[in-house]
């Protein structure tokens, strides 16, 4: 009988957060290298140089991959025949070792988990409790998957009760264009078939935690309907034309992974989950030997890709910028940030609106007036950084106050990631602002760009607290100018139609 120490699987827990907090998984860097060298868009090539430059960053510094260091997803499969030399329940034992990761000081990871999620929203502070699935399957060992997931890919989520006979292509292929570009792409996704509702979820879920095999896949052919329907729908995604970050190429995602399980006749559940460009995941077995060692990847395993700013791309000073300026910038023009630039997501817009609404205006020291708001929430710094990872959050959470800041404020531009909503647009074209996108997947790389940080308003908030960031040369692309033109609108328009005419089928 194999007896597991309580001390054991803390450790490996810890020990698998840290390291998926700044390893990629190999496959992972394999296949983004692929579609790197494979990609025809411009736009989208830079985005994936970012990326895989951030990977190779955080490889070689071990920091986060992601500021969105994730909500921790544990699965379990314990054997019947294991004895437990613990005196803590086996979700304490999981929970703890997410403490200690989260919490470690050479690399402390965001904490983003907040408790009285309907209404408090008080954030726990070590990123604690994870979310944690159990089966009890028979054998001597403890097999176990850990992945962190972003909020912004599983915000993306989509879920729908088909009937028998519907198509799964055809909901999925009219589905992935309504996520936008938020769960910050090329990535997976992971597809769940049957069961009930809740099963289906978990499916997609387990379903993200496999390697990336595509490439393999295609190579033998495929030996059942399963994996046929997985190339059709990766071919088939990508033909979309969304491409890296939505700005429209080749790449939407690296891979399909489907898992499927029996369900009632009247029923055909499907639940869509995606993993997002900061994809972390990690599987160890224990057998009561000890804690868990990972494997670790080599420098080599990374391609020869090293981002650069573009020499085209124009200088902007935001100490003095103005809305003339600002108006100049044609929708796809590159820029390279250098002066003051204030932050602000979530928490911090809604206590704006309620300062206004109460009458009281801005706290004192804030002032908006021709200035540019990053949407981000960083990673606290170790050691001698200025800051942690500090990449992009998604924008279109931040729409709903857009109308309010840019009226209010003085605010003349903004800096977030993926697409924005129906009330962003109208606001920003109305107000004749900007959105600038940075690259979500790149958070290290951008931190490097900041040269200065203090908290300026909501201390309280923690990593939601308002900033002033100092920062040179930080790259965006003008997303949304002040015409209302969009590239997330015209580039996968654009790339779509180009796929069509490729003499050869993508992928």
């Amino acid at each position: 009988m194999t007896v597991i120490k309580q001390d054991d699987l803390i450790q490996s827990i810890q020990d698998a957060l840290q390291h998926i907090s700044y390893f990629h998984p190999v496959d992972y860097i394999t296949a983004l290298g692929d579609a790197y060298e494979k990609e025809q868009s411009p736009a989208a090539k830079d985005a994936i140089a970012q990326i895989l430059t951030n990977s190779r960053m955080c490889a070689e510094g071990h920091r986060p991959i992601c500021q969105d260091t994730g909500i921790v997803v544990v699965f379990l499969k314990v054997g019947m025949n294991v004895r437990w030399d613990a005196t803590m329940s086996l979700e304490d034992m999981v929970n703890e070792g997410v403490r200690r990761a989260y919490l470690q000081p050479d690399n402390v990871l965001r904490a983003s988990i907040v408790a009285d999620p309907a209404f408090g929203r008080k954030n726990t502070k070590d990123n604690t409790p994870a979310v944690i699935h159990v089966q009890l399957v028979p054998g001597d060992t403890v097999d176990v998957k850990v992945a962190a997931k972003g909020g912004g890919s599983e915000n993306k989520t989509k879920f729908v009760m088909l009937n028998p006979s519907d198509s799964i292509v055809d909901w999925v292929l009219k589905t992935v264009p309504l996520m936008g570009a938020g769960w910050c792409p090329p990535g997976m996704l992971g597809i769940g078939i049957g069961g009930s509702a809740e099963k289906a979820m978990l499916l997609a879920k387990e379903s993200l935690m496999g390697n990336i095999d595509m490439t393999q896949l295609k190579a033998r052919g495929p030996q059942n309907k399963i994996e046929e329907l997985r190339i059709e729908l990766f071919d088939k995604v990508n033909a979309l034309g969304i491409g890296a970050q939505g700005l429209g190429g080749l790449s939407t995602v690296l891979d399909v992974k489907i898992l499927d399980y029996p369900t009632h006749a009247a029923s055909k559940p499907v639940a869509m989950i995606p993993n997002c460009a900061a994809t972390r995941h990690a599987h160890f077995t224990l057998d009561g030997s000890g804690a868990a060692h990972l494997p670790v990847p080599k420098l080599s395993d990374w391609p020869d890709v090293t981002w650069r700013p573009d020499r085209n791309a124009k200088h902007v000073n935001l100490d003095t910028l103005t809305r003339d300026e600002v108006a100049s910038w044609t929708a796809g023009d590159r820029l390279l940030l250098n002066g003051k630039l204030l932050t602000g997501r979530d928490a911090a817009h809604k206590r704006i609106a309620d300062l206004y609404a109460s009458g009281e205006g801005l706290p004192p020291g804030v002032d908006f007036t021709n200035r540019m708001i990053y949407y981000v929430g960083p990673v606290d710094p170790v050691r001698d950084e200025v800051v942690g990872p500090a990449g992009p959050t998604t924008a279109t959470r931040m729409d709903k106050f857009t109308e309010m800041m840019l009226e209010k404020t003085g605010l003349i531009a903004m800096v977030g990631k993926a697409e924005r909503g129906p009330a962003g647009l109208e606001a920003i074209r109305k107000h004749r602002a900007a959105y600038l996108m940075a690259i979500g997947g790149a958070a290290y790389l951008v931190s490097k760009a900041i040269r200065a940080s203090r908290c300026i308003a909501f201390p309280e908030l923690g990593m939601e607290a308002i900033y002033e960031f100092t920062v040179e040369d930080m790259p965006v692309t003008v997303a949304v100018d002040a015409e209302g033109r969009n590239v997330h609108e015209s580039g996968p328009a654009e790339w779509q139609k180009r796929i069509r005419e490729l003499p050869i089928a993508v992928g």
